[in-house]
């Protein structure tokens, strides 16, 4: 059981970090829609941000990341995968897609506008 906790454990690190960089995109994206700084790398963060979902879709709206570490775990807490506060990760989804798309109407608004 050791060996799984401790991939479990990697899992989690590895699924933080990027939860962590993808949530530093979207407060990219909302800055440069507040800001009106729109450059490329808002662009670019939009794409992978997009491209996020797609994946998220494509998993049935769960994080690869998630699916992999239910192999190691049978909790139904809704932060084992992740060190996050459980509250956050039960509303992550809503939280960020929410911010996103506010920043990208935002980032549109100050484009086309």
């Amino acid at each position: 059981m050791i060996v799984n906790q401790n991939k479990l454990f990697l899992i989690k690190i590895a699924h933080t970090l990027i939860w962590a960089i993808f949530v530093g995109i979207i407060f990219y994206i909302l800055y440069c829609g507040i800001t009106g700084r729109v450059t490329i790398y808002t662009w670019i963060g939009i794409g992978i941000i997009v491209g996020e979902g797609l994946v998220l879709l494509l998993f049935k709206m769960y994080c690869p990341l998630t699916v992999l570490a239910r192999r190691y775990s049978d909790s139904e807490r809704d932060n084992f995968d992740i060190f996050l506060p459980e509250w956050l990760a039960r509303y992550n989804k809503v939280i960020f897609t929410s911010l996103f798309l506010l920043g990208l109407a935002l980032v549109l608004y100050q484009r086309f506008a």
